[in-house]
């Protein structure tokens, strides 16, 4: 087992979450160069400034910093082409960790060999943004339930009304949970605590705590034509694509809310668009899109009854921290010769 460990910091990072790292793990030393990564336009903003450009010789320095390291924090500029030269470019390299939920996108655009996947281990941020996306789940589901919308409409036209606008209760409804995975586990833990009914989706069929009932994957259809609201909480795969699609939308009921803090490649927005001009969604709550940013011509924008966040549910300032924590705690499984956690599937890329 090794000793030490030398981390490149491949993306920019606060000096409190590095030196909450080094704090409970010593044995770690960072390689950090602030000058050599695009600098946050926020906090926890991963991606950076993306007016920034290296010289070349900062170019060169951020290639040897990576050269050295045993393990990466952050996929270098969140390129996958990046991801590949600091692969190929250093034999020593057996760690890589992405400050992404997910994060398998881009490792999966690398193209990297298949011994190269077995040689670098790649973990990811996993359950670190799980509250903070339940709670927007939860937002989504309440918004559709009081009829935020229309509200928002009356008050836009300042209009009183005659009669009293008829609103849901959350704990008389059925929400299905679609994935049980980190983010899933914590809406149906938030949701449960509200009185709902949660069902959720499982392929291995193992009880989950505040799940009232296990619907098999292939039961998807069938399960939401019985449910009040669909929450969705998967990763974007080649096995989810368009999940939640003409089938599924085709089935459920009159005035349906339907949630996404998952990928928006799950959903088919085809599907989701005629649904939603027909009435089975009564309400959309979508803090992601299958593409992104969202093309200015997609009629989401303008629907009545949609609800857009751009992909920033996820986003708060403890995220930082809460990630150097969990790479400090990874760090020393590694160095203690323990199995990491939040290993990324080299086969599913999630």
């Amino acid at each position: 087992m090794p000793e030490s460990l030398q981390v490149a910091v491949a993306v920019s990072i606060d000096d409190a979450s590095a030196d909450r790292i080094r704090e409970l793990e010593p044995r770690v030393e960072l390689l950090r160069d602030p000058a050599l990564t695009a600098p946050w336009r926020w906090d926890g903003d991963w991606e950076g400034d993306p007016g920034f450009r290296r010289s070349p010789a900062q170019q060169d320095a951020f290639d040897a910093m990576l050269a050295r390291a045993d393990a990466i924090f952050g996929i270098p500029d969140v390129s996958p082409a990046a991801l590949a030269r600091a692969v190929r470019g250093s034999e020593r390299l057996r760690w890589v960790h992405t400050t992404a939920a997910g994060g398998g996108g881009q490792v999966k655009q690398a193209e990297l060999a298949q011994a190269e996947l077995e040689r670098v281990v790649v973990t990811t941020s996993a359950g670190m943004h799980a509250s903070t996306l339940a709670e927007w789940a939860l937002l989504g589901v309440l918004a559709g339930a009081k009829g935020l919308r229309e509200l928002e409409a009356d008050q836009a036209a300042r209009r009183w009304g005659d009669g009293r606008r008829i609103m849901r209760h959350v704990s008389e409804m059925t929400v299905l949970v679609v994935g049980l995975g980190g983010i899933g586990k914590v809406v149906a833990e938030r949701l449960d605590a509200l009185g709902a009914t949660v069902w959720g989706t499982t392929r291995s069929g193992e009880p989950v705590d505040h799940v009232h009932r296990l619907v098999p994957i292939g039961e998807l259809a069938a399960a939401a034509a019985q449910v009040d609201a669909i929450v969705v909480t998967l990763p974007g795969t080649a096995r989810t694509e368009g999940l939640v699609g003409a089938e599924v939308l085709g089935a459920v009921q009159q005035g349906t809310i339907l949630v996404n803090v998952g990928r928006g490649t799950v959903v088919d927005e085809d599907a989701l668009l005629e649904a939603l001009d027909a009435g089975r969604v009564g309400f959309a709550a979508l803090d992601v899109t299958a593409v992104e940013p969202l093309p200015q011509a997609s009629r989401l924008w303008e629907h009545p009854s949609v609800l857009i966040s751009p992909h920033t549910a996820a986003l708060s300032r403890q995220e930082p921290r809460r990630i150097a924590e969990l790479f400090a705690a990874n760090a020393t499984r590694l160095l203690d010769g323990e199995p990491l956690e939040n290993v990324m599937s080299t086969k599913e890329f999630y």
